[in-house]
């Protein structure tokens, strides 16, 4: 007996191919805007990236490359490096700005988190006064203070010293640093606090102990801010040390002069100044996006 098959109309309906639309879920892109998103991410990666690679490109041809970009493809070498850290001034530069930029980097880290936390969790004759004064000190630019701050400096006598360029820094760290910290210790829990207190610690040891293991994507941002502002700096730098105690971006200047530019030098000197900043950089990337918005996220 032969085994017939039944078909009846639903067993035709689900034969039959399906014609409806797809609608696209909420946030997702068409095809044309992904790929227009991803050609202009492309184009300003781009455009970011030129500038680095081509100071890289013109330090490794001759001296005059950068009239002549073409030559360096025929004159490829290291010879603006060997001079610049064998005949020139550049490692000394290099010791200062280590020196310098590793002492504004402790002293600003720790001046920031202290004032964050007590602005953040305690309250005190002139709380909002010192805010505002922190604020408002990011408002001068740095010409209007050079004068001010040399008078200063020369009163305590730190005029091309260390500790001097270090407190001149610091002014500039700190407000903006205490600013953002603030806003971080204000997303941590203060039953974490009260916590510390009911287990006898002082509140020094709470905050030491409890608080900035917790805020080291914060910490973090910070010390990547305080170095850079040292490492980068060349206003204060030039006007308050000698030449036997300038930094790398002051130092720098030397290679150019009022009737000829060393460019195969200063651009061989500035890659390699970026190196320290790029090595700092990767060290705190993963704390940065989380260091820099968590502040924003307190509702």
């Amino acid at each position: 007996m032969s085994a017939t098959t039944h078909t009846g109309p639903a067993a035709a309906t689900s034969a039959r191919p399906a014609t409806a639309t797809r609608h696209r879920a909420r946030g997702e892109r068409s095809r044309g805007a992904s790929i227009a998103l991803h050609t202009t991410l492309l184009v300003a990666s781009a455009i970011a990236v030129f500038p680095v690679l081509w100071i890289l490109f013109i330090s490794l041809g001759p001296s005059s490359a950068w009239q002549q970009p073409h030559e360096v493809v025929h004159h490829l070498g290291l010879g603006n490096y060997r001079f610049v850290l064998l005949h020139s001034d550049f490692p000394k530069w290099f010791g200062n700005s280590v020196i310098v930029a590793g002492c504004t980097t402790a002293l600003g880290v720790l001046v920031s988190a202290s004032a964050g936390y007590a602005i953040s969790r305690m309250r005190f004759p002139g709380h909002r006064m010192l805010m505002w004064n922190f604020l408002v000190t990011q408002m001068f630019p740095m010409a209007v203070l050079i004068v001010p701050l040399y008078n200063l400096l020369a009163q305590l006598d730190l005029i091309d010293t260390y500790a001097g360029l270090v407190l001149v820094y610091c002014t500039i760290a700190v407000p903006f640093c205490a600013w953002m910290l603030k806003g971080y210790f204000d997303t941590i829990p203060r039953e974490i606090d009260e916590a510390g207190r009911v287990d006898g610690l002082t509140p020094f040891g709470t905050f030491w102990r409890l608080i900035v293991p917790l805020a080291r994507p914060g910490l973090a941002v910070t010390a990547f801010y305080s170095f850079l502002t040292a490492w980068g700096e060349v206003a204060y730098s030039a006007q308050f040390m000698s030449s036997d105690h300038s930094t790398l971006a002051a130092g720098i200047r030397t290679f150019a002069s009022d009737q000829r530019a060393d460019w195969g030098s200063m651009t061989a000197a500035s890659v390699l100044i970026a190196i320290p900043a790029a090595i700092v950089f990767l060290l705190v990337q993963k704390h940065l996006v989380t260091g820099l918005t968590a502040g924003g996220t307190k509702g």
